[in-house]
């Protein structure tokens, strides 16, 4: 529908335009049209509508086949060949078919004083018909060939950003799809190990789980969700956790802002969540996490930071897959639109994400 739609609103405005254009001469001539003793011959009129004919037809073959087909290719020779061919062929035939169509009136009048040699009135008539003739042309292959290779690059350029997109969401969907099982396999450890020691807590997180898992298999299909969607599945993922640890880790986590009027990419967060309960919790070392995320007005702010937790594995060198790829999401749907950085400072690994909304 929107193409058909697309090609009438195309026809009517190729219509509306030749059709000012053919009455350009008429608007120039219309004082004198005014004039009673002003007349045109039958001769005149075919000539102007044979013409027309002529360009119109020019146009199209110029804009649809030598365009296309030589212009495009670079047969640079042959497309001029064509050209000059035209226009000499315009300059004679329209002008001929004229002549059968109505006979140009025929005067005898003798002129005694144009015996001198000098050109009579009626060739130079003819040289400023010529003359006007070539310049229409030229402005009819001026105008058709800018519009015909404007709407090519167009269409290039329409080609080139699609496939770029459709590029941009196959890899976006693959990287989704690395987030999945990363993140169950890693949850899926833990309720195993609160199952190896028969604790009561393994039912409440295998439940807790399956509302992750609801969340993750329905909402994040799409391409942006909610910010409080994504703020209840930090809050699931962190009540989650918790089942499993001791009173030696401490969890702070605010969401502030006016979050429910805000859309975000599915799951840009948890990755660094996921990171530090991985490497900043203990069984042996007090610890402390803190998550805090802020809506602002054209942005969303999030900082993670986490204990260093002595004689673990090193976080600073295995960040894991998560990080790496929440890094190539952010390229892909916030390009020049975010700020992500990771510092360590007193003894605390941070993390600082910024996201511009559009």
């Amino acid at each position: 529908m929107v193409n058909q739609n697309r090609k009438i609103v195309s026809i009517i405005a190729h219509l509306a335009a030749w059709a000012c254009f053919f009455a350009l001469p008429y608007l120039v001539f219309f004082p004198r049209m005014l004039d009673s003793q002003f007349t045109i011959s039958n001769h005149l009129i075919a000539t102007i509508i044979c013409n027309n004919v002529f360009l119109v037809l020019f146009y199209y073959f110029n804009t649809q086949y030598l365009i296309p087909q030589l212009l495009m290719k670079e047969k640079w020779g042959i497309y001029i060949f064509t050209i000059i061919s035209l226009l000499l062929v315009f300059l004679f035939l329209p002008r001929y078919i004229a002549g059968l169509i109505a006979s140009p009136e025929i005067h005898t009048n003798f002129d005694p004083n144009n015996s001198k040699g000098t050109s009579h009135p009626r060739n130079r008539r003819r040289s400023l018909v010529d003359t006007y003739n070539i310049a229409i042309f030229f402005l009819v292959f001026t105008v058709g060939t800018c519009i015909a290779v404007i709407q090519r690059w167009l269409i290039t350029e329409e080609t080139r950003k699609e496939a770029e997109n459709q590029k941009v969401n196959t890899e976006l969907s693959f990287l989704k799809s690395q987030i999945n099982p990363h993140f169950f396999f890693n949850t899926l450890n833990n309720i195993y190990s609160l199952a190896i020691i028969r604790s009561e807590k393994t039912a409440p997180a295998v439940m807790k789980l399956s509302s992750i898992m609801r969340y993750i298999l329905t909402e994040t299909t799409q391409n942006l969700v909610p910010l409080q969607n994504e703020v209840d599945f930090i809050n699931n993922y962190i009540e989650l956790q918790q089942v499993r640890l001791t009173d030696k880790t401490t969890i702070y986590f605010q969401a502030k802002g006016a979050i429910e009027n805000k859309l975000i990419a599915p799951l840009l967060f948890i990755p660094f969540v996921e990171n530090a309960f991985k490497y900043g919790i203990s069984t042996k070392h007090s610890s402390t996490i803190e998550i805090n995320l802020v809506a602002l007005e054209n942005s969303i702010v999030f900082d993670v930071s986490n204990d260093i937790i002595p004689s673990e594995n090193n976080m600073l060198e295995n960040t894991g897959i998560g990080i790496n790829n929440v890094k190539r999401r952010l390229e892909l749907m916030y390009p020049d639109n975010h700020l992500l950085t990771h510092f360590v400072q007193d003894n605390h690994y941070n993390v600082h994400l910024e996201i511009k909304l559009s």
